[in-house]
């Protein structure tokens, strides 16, 4: 080897070793030792059927250092026009991120690597942000109920779609919505529309009130302002929906609704929007935090997270997730919607916006942003061009007629992108980052193409006094409370150290898949290059990005052994629900419009039922076999039952109880032999790259989930991304988009952006090619080791459920908790809820087998916090058995009474038969870096049945608490 060879050698090494795989070599050898295995070679033939083993990844670029990445990304950055403002509007807008926020939240890990809070004893301070987050939406829409947050606001409309069909009992299959909607909501619309049977009818503005009364819809959905800028009382149009018995959608934009009459006002009965506008960069089309607010009679039927304020152990106020019943894990092909996720990081931003600006800082910055609309549009009518709405917010539509082009290029002359509607209308819409000097050359814009001087000194249009907003909003304390840095900095450290979060410990969730989220991963997500690119922008404005996502999409094709990639969907469900309607489109392509059976192993994930019925199809459960396989002999009879219409089977590889199905070749081939085509859910992906592939196990389509196997961080609960890899005669029908060519069938539209969640897209990158395809394959073989470690360690004090064959697990395995309740009166719940005082989140519990815990520990945990949670599940395994042996009480101990609050340790009184150290400290390393919960354990009951989803409730504590201190 020359010395050159040996130096870039050396720098593969050192690309990937020190991050994303955390044993070392010596650690490696003593793993392989614990779960007899000569090596990680043989382990994994061990582990993985022989049939379908092997997988070439040399085409992928070698493994490159954190500078080279780095500084590609910077390069491919610059290649984007961030000096060209983008006043296109289409519910994206230019917007300043606070550096509070930035810093604080965004860029730090203590917020990004938390997951979905679950666990809510160990997650309050992002279940308050998100508090924060529905208290603002209530007040800026008019509703008392609001989520979460949903992925966009094309597929928020669509989802509103779902609970307005639902909520009126599916009386009438027709919606109508004003021609004036967003385009890119248009599509999601009626692509989710179509496999449902529901018709969808644009219709003029000046026509809505007449074809209501005609035809009595299920729903009407109107937008506020409109898409070329429009504002209009929307009281008769409601009124007129509602007369017929269906129900009124309004998409809102919030930074309109601080001047503007709110839709609740006006009797909507769901408003959605997106809150990119407060501080989220454009990314080039997300992720942001879309919303929804309903009226009380619809919360049951709301679709993704709803937080609700409940009481914990000692009945102080505890934050969690509320009405769990209408998860997809219960309901299956039952519920209203696939969505299993939320945008919580970007909530969590958009929220702290608000909490930042306060009331009157974003009502000033939505009367400089209408101000600057009114000067733009006396600007036009001065430069001899009518505006088309004298009434109107933030958006001036320009009647440039034949001029059309002129303004444009004028304007782009200056460093300006704006809109190109319909009929000669230039839309330009204003935003927070426009200066006085942008307006001066707009001002000149709109002079050169006109042909007539243009001032700004006469302002014309703005909001009818009928439509001004006279309610507050945002008067909560926390809204008022923080208006200087310092104050703002310590709020959201105190929220940031009450949640268990990668920064702080593992967290071995189960099919989550919580890994490395590597600093030089999320390092280029805020170059300006990639955040201040609006998804619409020209093409050749955003050559940076188009490389990158080329370049991404050819890699995870090499990886999955896939034709195509379609990066458009945007979570996992919205994954699924593309790639099955990709299954769907090929069936009717061929004219099989009668296939649509969906065949489903009764462990599937729950999205998966519900994302079927969403594309249309039927839900038929196939059974599992004892040891968790899928029962192959139930699979023949079903699909040779339904052969005639067999559509496809969804499947989860390596399956949902953690193991590697030898079958899983012939399960392929039955399908296709009787004319379906085979989905794999691609939850359990950490397990398959470089030693295996979707395309080569016989799949035809597998979505990823980017935020797990591919590194983006979960975010709290979000963002995620879930493109899909297709053989190639589905490429054909993989996602398109109405307003950008990005390839796929411009009738199939899954998510707003054209690209999903583009601005996130750098993290998978940066992976992949730092790794390389040693690195991705070690990874792999790491994860799988580091799993039967645990599974090894720990059989003695916990029985593994599922093993594949030589007695070996996938990349997670499953305990058996079921037989402590008989025992010793001990449920799953309790060891979850124990495993906080040792400063761990709980492995996945009771899924996809009640009673049990499913962890996976991932490749990038070190050897040395594998044995710490060891240590701790073996500890909780003594307490049980001192339980079970009457040297406990069955009912007052740790197990029962955790998560122990600091407040209960320094607390005077201590009535417990056990001591304060065996609560608050069970082990030597807990006091070395002791974790503690801010709440007792949550009373879950007792939030459903009093469902409180706004500040009030902790404001009232914290007076009472003050007056009790005083």
């Amino acid at each position: 080897m020359s010395a050159l060879e040996e130096i870039r050698a050396l720098e593969a090494v050192d690309a990937f070793a020190p991050r994303h795989i955390a044993p070392s070599e010596a650690e490696i050898a003593e793993m392989l030792r614990v779960v007899g295995a000569a090596s990680l070679e043989d382990l994994s033939a061990k582990t993985v059927p022989a049939a379908i083993r092997g997988m070439d990844l040399s085409a992928l670029p070698p493994a490159a250092t954190e500078q080279e990445v780095l500084a590609e990304l910077r390069g491919l950055a610059a290649r984007n026009r961030a000096d060209i403002k983008s006043l296109i509007g289409l519910g994206y807008h230019g917007t300043h991120t606070p550096p509070v926020i930035l810093r604080n939240v965004l860029e730090n890990p203590g917020w990004y690597t938390a997951y979905t809070p679950y666990q809510a004893e160990i997650a309050q301070g992002r279940l308050e942000a998100l508090v924060n987050f529905q208290t603002m939406v209530c007040d800026l829409a008019g509703l008392p109920v609001a989520n979460a947050s949903l992925l966009d606001e094309g597929t928020a409309v669509a989802e509103a779609m779902h609970l307005a069909h639902a909520a009126t009992r599916e009386k009438s299959h027709l919606l109508i919505a004003a021609d004036d909607l967003h385009p890119q909501s248009k599509a999601v619309l009626a692509t989710r529309a179509a496999p449902l049977g529901i018709e969808v009818r644009f219709v003029a503005v000046a026509e809505i009130v007449a074809a209501l009364t005609a035809a009595k819809p299920f729903a009407l959905v109107l937008q506020y302002p409109g898409t070329t800028g429009q504002v209009r009382d929307l009281t008769a149009e409601i009124a007129a929906v509602q007369a017929g018995g269906g129900l009124a959608i309004v998409a809102a934009d919030p930074l309109s609704l601080c001047l503007l009459k709110p839709p609740g006002e006006m009797g909507a009965d769901v408003v959605v929007g997106s809150t990119q506008r407060f501080g989220v960069p454009m990314g080039y089309g997300g992720p942001h935090a879309a919303y929804m607010a309903v009226k009380d009679a619809h919360k049951r039927l709301m679709p993704g997270r709803l937080v609700g304020v409940s009481v914990d152990a000692a009945g102080a106020p505890a934050m969690r997730l509320a009405l769990q019943t209408r998860e997809q894990h219960i309901r299956r092909e039952k519920a209203t919607s696939n969505i299993c996720t939320a945008q919580v990081l970007l909530a969590v931003m958009a929220g702290m916006y608000a909490v930042w600006h306060g009331p009157e800082g974003l009502r000033r910055i939505a009367r400089r942003v209408h101000l600057m609309a009114r000067a733009v549009a006396g600007a036009a009518r001065a430069a001899g061009f009518a505006v088309r709405h004298d009434a109107f917010f933030d958006t001036v539509a320009v009647e440039a007629g034949a001029k059309a082009d002129a303004l444009l290029a004028a304007a782009l002359k200056r460093g300006f992108n704006l809109a190109r509607h319909g009929g000669g209308v230039v839309g330009i819409a204003l935003d927070e980052t426009v200066t006085r000097e942008d307006l001066a050359a707009l001002a000149a814009a709109l002079a050169e193409a006109g042909g007539a001087a243009a001032t700004l000194d006469a302002v014309h249009g703005g909001i009818p006094a009928a439509l001004a907003r006279t309610s507050a909003f945002c008067t909560a304390a926390v809204f008022t409370a923080h208006h200087s840095e310092h104050g703002m900095l310590r709020y959201l450290k105190s929220l940031e150290d009450k949640d268990v979060a990668l920064n702080r410990s593992m967290i071995p969730l189960g099919s989550c898949t919580m890994k490395l989220n590597a600093t030089a991963e999320m390092i280029p997500v805020t170059l300006p290059g990639f955040g201040a690119i609006h998804p619409f922008a020209p093409v050749d404005q955003a050559q940076g990005y188009r490389v990158m996502i080329d370049r991404l999409a050819d890699w995870l094709c090499r990886i999955t052994g896939f034709a195509a990639v379609s990066l458009q969907p945007n979570a996992g469900s919205q994954g699924e629900y593309a790639g099955l309607l990709a299954i769907r489109g090929w069936h009717l392509s061929r004219g099989d419009t009668h296939r649509d059976i969906c065949l489903i192993p009764s462990s599937a994930h729950g999205t998966n039922p519900a994302s079927a019925v969403m594309a249309g199809m039927k839900v038929v459960v196939v059974g599992c076999d004892r040891d968790g396989n899928v029962d192959v002999d139930d699979l023949k009879a079903k699909a040779e039952q339904h052969a005639a219409n067999l559509a496809a089977l969804m499947v989860t590889y390596p399956s949902t109880h953690g193991v590697f199905e030898a079958s899983i070749r012939e399960i392929c081939a039955l399908i296709h032999e009787k004319g379906g085509k085979v989905y794999m859910d691609g939850a359990n992906m950490n397990a398959q790259v470089g030693l295996t592939s979707p395309a080569s196990i016989g799949a035809d389509v597998c979505h990823l989930n980017l935020h797990k196997t591919f590194c983006i961080p979960h975010g709290g609960g979000g963002p995620g991304v879930g493109p899909i890899g297709v053989t190639a005669d589905l490429a054909p029908f993989l996602p398109g988009h109405p307003l950008v060519d990005c390839g796929g069938a411009k009738d199939i539209v899954v998510s707003a952006a054209p690209w999903g969640s583009a601005s996130i897209l750098p993290i998978s990158y940066a992976y992949i090619r730092m790794m390389g395809a040693e690195g991705l394959t070690r990874a792999t073989q790491v994860a799988i080791l580091s799993a039967n470690y645990l599974a090894k360690r720990l059989e003695a004090h916990f029985p593994v459920l599922y093993r594949g064959m030589n007695g070996m697990v996938a990349h997670e395995c499953i305990l058996d908790c079921r037989g402590f309740q008989q025992g010793g009166g001990v449920l799953v719940e309790d060891i979850a809820k124990r495993l906080q005082d040792y400063g761990f989140h709980a492995p996945t519990m009771s899924w996809p087998v009640a009673g049990t815990l499913m962890v996976e520990p991932t490749e990038s945990e070190p050897k040395s916090e594998l044995d710490r949670f060891v240590d701790a599940m073996v500890s909780i395994r003594a307490e049980i058995r001192a339980v079970e042996q009457g040297r406990m009480d069955k009912a007052d101990n740790p197990l029962k009474n955790a998560p122990h609050t600091a407040a209960e340790i320094a607390a005077d009184a201590w009535t417990h038969p056990y001591t304060r150290e065996e609560a608050a400290f069970p082990l030597p390393f807990v006091k070395a870096r002791k974790y503690w919960p801010p709440v007792k354990r949550v009373d879950n009951v007792y939030g459903d049945r009093n469902l409180v989803c706004s500040c009030a409730p902790l404001e009232a504590y914290a007076q009472q608490q003050q007056i009790a201190a005083e």
